[in-house]
C-alpha cells in the first residue's frame, strides 16, 4: 500500500466502524440491559466492548458476526464486574461493621468554618504554617511565593481569623494562635 492510500483506508475503516456502531449500539445496550437488569451497567459494558472492538477492528471478521463478538465481550465484562463486586462485598462482610467515628471536635469545626471565610491564599499559608508546622521559608517554597508575600498572607490571615474567632473558644487572645515562626 502506498502512503497516499493509507489515509483513505483508515477513513474507510473508521466509516465502517462508525456505521457498525450506529446500527448496533442501541440494540446491544437493550440486550445487555435485559441480561443484566441494570441500564447503567449495560451502557458501560457495551461502550467498553465497542472500545475493544475498535482496537481489534482490522482483525474482526466483518462477514461473520461482529455484533455477536461485541455482545459476548460486553457480557464477559459484566460478569467480571459482578465477580469483583462479589469479592469486594465478601471482604467487607468479613471485616465487620466499620468502627464508630466520633463527631468532629467543636474547636475543629469552628476553625474550619473560620478558615473557609478567608481568602484561599491566606488560608493555605495559615494552614501550612500553623497546622502543618512549616516555617515561613518552607511555606514560601511550597507555594512558590516570595517570603515577604507569605508573611503578608500570614499576617492578614491571622488578623481575619482573629476577628472571626473573637469571643469563641478559639479566641487568639486566649490560645496564642498569633505566634509567628520564622526560618
Amino acid at each position: 500500500m502506498r502512503p497516499a492510500d493509507e489515509p483513505q483506508g483508515r477513513d474507510a475503516r473508521e466509516r465502517a466502524f462508525d456505521a457498525f456502531y450506529a446500527s448496533s449500539v442501541s440494540r446491544l445496550i437493550g440486550q445487555l440491559y435485559a441480561m443484566t437488569g441494570d441500564l447503567a451497567e449495560a451502557q458501560d459494558v457495551v461502550q467498553e466492548a465497542f472500545v475493544r472492538a475498535w482496537e481489534r477492528w482490522s482483525e474482526l471478521d466483518l462477514d461473520s458476526a461482529p455484533e455477536a463478538w461485541v455482545r459476548k465481550v460486553a457480557w464477559r465484562l459484566a460478569v467480571s464486574r459482578w465477580r469483583r463486586m462479589r469479592t469486594a462485598l465478601a471482604f467487607a462482610r468479613r471485616q465487620g461493621p466499620p468502627a464508630a467515628v466520633p463527631p468532629p471536635d467543636p474547636h475543629h469545626v469552628l476553625l474550619v468554618q473560620a478558615l473557609r471565610r478567608i481568602p484561599e491564599a491566606q488560608r493555605r499559608a495559615v494552614v501550612l504554617h500553623h497546622l502543618c508546622d512549616l516555617t515561613v521559608d518552607q511555606v514560601a517554597a511550597e507555594t512558590e511565593s516570595p517570603v515577604g508575600t507569605v508573611k503578608a498572607r500570614l499576617s492578614r490571615g491571622r488578623t481575619a481569623l482573629a476577628r472571626l474567632l473573637a469571643d469563641t473558644e478559639l479566641d487568639p487572645r486566649k490560645t496564642g494562635f498569633s505566634e509567628v515562626r520564622h526560618g
